[in-house]
């Protein structure tokens, strides 16, 4: 399935996309938030879509989309995990992962109008791959990871470079700032990707 959200900041209905065209799925009752991707949300929107198809009401596709995800507990990022993206930047490609946290008011609509903070003298941005964890994990075997992916969103990493860098080496102080974590416009779940190892961004 394809998820959206949509509507005003702070207000967003929830949606799905079938052939290109978008309806509200708002009647099923829940936000595409943590509680609805852990309790089998998906399976039970998808059976939800497939009896009420019928009485979906369409969506204009000129309407604001916010985040496909309710705001969740966390975004986790790896740093320089793209070695071309490493290369670039002069950065030895890391042996273990770079992990640093973006705070959740930095998650915005994919659309919606970036804040560059005070003072910035180097804001930048990076396309990601965001995977969006389907429920609590710890301790995963890598032969089950994927079974915790409830699907996959665009993201847009901005950061300001001299925040991270070069005023005292933080990279959640140039990564965390609010608007700084355009995700969308949708959510895809597994399903809808033939290999996901092989993905343009």
């Amino acid at each position: 399935m394809k998820l959206i959200r949509f509507g005003e900041i702070n207000k967003e209905k929830t949606g799905i996309i079938i052939n290109d065209d978008y309806y509200d799925t708002s009647s099923f009752g829940e936000d595409y938030n943590e509680h609805f991707f852990e309790t089998d949300g998906v399976d039970r929107l998808q059976k939800f879509v497939e009896s009420n198809n019928q009485e979906l009401p369409k969506v204009s596709k000129h309407m604001r989309l916010g985040s496909p995800v309710a705001r969740p507990s966390k975004i986790i990022c790896i740093g320089l995990n793209y070695a071309d993206h490493a290369r670039e930047t002069n950065a030895a490609i890391p042996t273990e992962p770079i992990i640093f946290f973006k705070s959740t008011t930095s998650l915005t609509g994919p659309f919606d109008d970036v804040v560059i903070p005070k003072n910035s003298t180097k804001s930048d941005w990076e396309v990601e791959l965001a995977v969006v964890i389907s429920k609590k994990a710890s301790y995963v075997e890598e032969a089950d990871a994927l079974n915790y992916v409830a699907g996959y969103c665009l993201h847009n990493d901005l950061s300001e470079r001299e925040f991270q860098l070069e005023r005292g080496g933080q990279w959640v102080k140039g990564k965390s700032c609010n608007t700084f974590a355009p995700l969308g416009p949708i959510l895809v779940t597994p399903d809808e990707i033939a290999d996901v190892n092989n993905l343009h961004l």
